[in-house]
């Protein structure tokens, strides 16, 4: 194996990542569609909006379930790209050459690695800040609707000295300010033991987390064993910023790689669990080897030669193996959630497994 691929590794790589890149055309044009009419049916049906809207709010959502999708187009991309040159008799000659398969399929390998460490890097917070913008543009397009069901919301900040629980009626988010609507603040004070003993409570219209405190209008104060006060404001320190009151609202798939450890630090400093959190984590960071396990696979099922026969029942058999490979990542997460089974484990184990199935196959095939 040489270090850096020559031209005929090139020539392959060259025609698998054509393949790939139009197998994730065909699955962005369904997933634009798709999201699209769902859009069309869960916001123009309750608000009155135009074309051009909804279509913007498709552009904005569909880009976090493009990543979800994309090992599929490594696996069709590939498979499809070694079928061609299969049935041009380029595998063929490459192979009655003396050239190893590992030669051309290793780069591709590679590249799929490369793409998905990219993907995490640099595709997966673009695709979290646009998520950000569609529930912004959809809380603004439905806000009338909206106004009518409210959703409850909780936040918990602690301190050294304090711990605060906050329940609201509604949230929104003006000009890039976390706003609250009916608040009630529980404080409490926490002890020498760590034990936690109730302080106050402080009842609001509404409250603006600003930088470093909440500023609330419309107060009631109220203490154990006295009366409550009224005011036409407060101000309450906050451990909170903008980013991480807006990660509270949302789930972990709509939280940017790089802002994880922050998020996972700042939940279990708040008392909450981070299991989701490190869930999500631990998948993007097996993102590059899930998509290089895919391409692997794919080029494993489309090795076999023409003049055999049975080409097309393997390169099937290959579609089918990857679906399962995806809904038994999807069944390992729901378990990591449910903390059946550890998160390294749930997150790790589907790519490990493809990638083992993969160069079990390409070992049998090329090496008998």
């Amino acid at each position: 194996m040489r270090l850096w691929p020559g031209r005929l590794e090139l020539y392959v790589l060259n025609r698998t990542l054509v393949s790939v890149a139009g197998a994730l055309a065909v699955i962005a044009a369904v997933i634009l569609l798709i999201d699209f009419v769902d859009v069309s049916r869960t916001v123009g049906g309750r608000a009155d909006t135009g074309f051009v809207s909804l279509l913007w709010l498709t552009l904005l959502k569909a880009p976090s379930t493009i990543l979800t999708l994309l090992p599929f187009a490594f696996l069709f991309g590939t498979l499809a790209a070694f079928v061609a040159l299969n049935r041009r008799s380029e595998l063929i000659a490459m192979r009655a050459a003396g050239v190893s398969a590992w030669r051309f399929i290793l780069p591709a390998a590679a590249a799929a690695f490369v793409v998905g460490a990219l993907t995490v890097a640099v595709m997966n917070p673009v695709a979290a800040w646009l998520n950000v913008r569609f529930e912004q543009s959809r809380t603004a397009v439905m806000d009338d609707y909206l106004a009518s069901a409210p959703k409850e919301t909780w936040l918990r900040q602690t301190d050294e000295r304090s711990q605060v629980v906050i329940r609201a009626r509604s949230h929104d988010e003006v000009d890039g300010v976390v706003r609250l609507k009916v608040v009630s603040m529980f404080i409490y004070r926490l002890a020498a033991d760590g034990s936690l003993d109730f302080s106050r409570r402080v009842e609001a219209s509404e409250a603006r987390l600003m930088p470093g405190y909440w500023r609330l209008t419309g107060v009631r104060e109220a203490t154990p064993g006295a009366g409550s006060v009224r005011s036409d404001s407060l101000t309450i320190p906050s451990t909170l910023d903008d980013q991480a009151a807006i990660e509270r609202f949302t789930t972990p798939e709509a939280i940017a790689f790089w802002r994880l450890p922050a998020t996972i630090a700042g939940t279990e400093k708040a008392g909450f669990s981070a299991l989701g959190y490190r869930l999500r984590l631990q998948q993007l960071l097996a993102t590059p080897l899930l998509y290089s396990a895919m391409s692997v696979l794919a080029a494993a099922f489309s090795l076999r030669l023409m003049r055999l026969g049975g080409l097309p029942a393997l390169a099937g058999s290959g579609v089918v193996l990857g679906f399962a490979f995806f809904f038994f990542n999807q069944m390992c997460l729901a378990l990591g959630k449910a903390e059946i089974i550890p998160v390294v484990l749930a997150a790790w184990a589907p790519p490990l497994l493809a990638m083992l199935s993969g160069l079990t196959l390409l070992c049998y095939t090329e090496d008998g």
